[in-house]
C-alpha cells in the first residue's frame, strides 16, 4: 500500500536532504561572510530570480499546473508554522542548560510527522474510492473528538490504533541509537524516557485526533486533502513536536534530572 509505504520514506527523504543541503550551504556561507557580506543576498537574489522560469515549467504540465495554482497557500501557512517551531527551538537552545534538546527534535518531528502523514493519505485514498469531492461518505454526523477517531465505525480507525502504538517503540529505538552513536547530550534516565514518550505520545495523538477531521474539511470543501492536509500536519508535528520536547526539558530541569551532559 503506498500510503503506508510511499508517504513516509519521502517524508524522511525530505528531512534527510533538506538538513544535509541546509547544513553543507550554511558552512560554507558562514565560512566566507566576513570577508564577503554581499555573499548572502546575492544567493537570495538568485534564486529569487530563477522563480518565474520554475513557474513557466510547472505552468506547462498539467499534473503540476494545479497543485501551481492551488497549492501556494498550505505550502506557505506550513512554513510559517514550522518557523514558530523552529522559534522555540532556538529560544530553548539559547539555554546551556537545555542544549540537549537539539539531538532529539529531528526525531519527534519525523516521526510524528510521518505517521500522521500515513493516517492522512489512508483517509484521502478512502475518500476518493468511495465518494466525490464535497461530499463525504455515510458516516455519524457530530463532533471529532479523540473516541471517535481512535475507536469509532470508521475503516481507519484501526490504523489510527496502530500508528499511535507505534510511537512507543519506533521512539525506544532511536533513544537507543542515539545512545549507542554518544550523540545525545543528556543520559537515558528511566525519568527520562517516560517523559519524553509521554511528549511523543500526545503529539501523535494529538495530530491523529486533527488529521480525521482535517482531511475531511478538506473533502468537504471540494479541495485534495493530499495537496492541502499534509502540509498543514506535518508542520504543526513540527510545532507540537518541539513545544512538547521545550516543555519536557523544562520540566525535567525543573525536578533535578540534571546530567552532567546536560548542566
Amino acid at each position: 500500500n503506498p500510503d503506508n509505504v510511499a508517504t513516509p520514506i519521502a517524508a524522511s527523504f525530505g528531512d534527510l536532504i533538506t538538513l544535509a543541503i541546509l547544513a553543507w550551504i550554511s558552512q560554507g556561507l558562514y565560512s566566507c561572510l566576513d570577508n564577503y557580506y554581499y555573499i548572502s543576498p546575492l544567493v537570495g537574489v538568485f534564486f529569487l530570480a530563477l522563480t518565474p522560469i520554475w513557474i513557466i515549467i510547472a505552468a506547462k504540465h498539467p499534473a503540476t499546473r494545479t497543485v501551481l495554482y492551488s497549492g501556494w497557500e498550505p505550502v506557505i501557512t506550513a512554513m510559517v508554522i514550522s518557523s514558530i517551531g523552529g522559534l522555540i527551538l532556538d529560544t530553548t537552545v539559547s539555554d546551556p542548560n537545555l542544549v540537549g534538546i537539539v539531538v532529539y527534535t529531528p526525531v519527534i518531528n519525523g516521526i510524528g510527522g510521518n505517521l500522521v502523514a500515513i493516517q492522512a493519505s489512508r483517509i484521502s485514498t478512502y475518500l476518493h474510492l468511495h465518494s466525490i469531492p464535497g461530499e463525504l461518505p455515510d458516516e455519524p454526523k457530530g463532533c471529532y473528538y479523540p473516541f471517535r477517531t481512535f475507536f469509532g465505525p470508521g475503516v481507519n480507525n484501526k490504523s489510527a490504533q496502530v500508528l499511535l502504538l507505534l510511537v512507543i517503540p519506533g521512539h525506544l529505538i532511536f533513544l537507543y541509537t542515539i545512545h549507542l552513536m554518544k550523540s545525545g547530550h543528556t543520559s537515558l534516565t528511566v525519568i527520562f524516557i517516560v517523559v519524553y514518550l509521554l511528549a511523543a505520545g500526545l503529539q501523535v495523538f494529538t495530530l491523529l485526533w486533527i488529521a480525521d477531521w482535517m482531511v475531511r474539511h478538506f473533502w468537504r470543501k471540494g479541495k485534495d486533502p493530499d495537496s492541502f492536509s499534509i502540509p498543514y500536519l506535518t508542520a504543526l508535528g513540527d510545532l507540537l513536536g518541539t513545544a512538547l520536547l521545550a516543555l519536557s526539558f523544562h520540566f525535567l530541569w525543573l525536578i533535578g534530572d540534571r546530567d552532567g551532559d546536560v548542566g
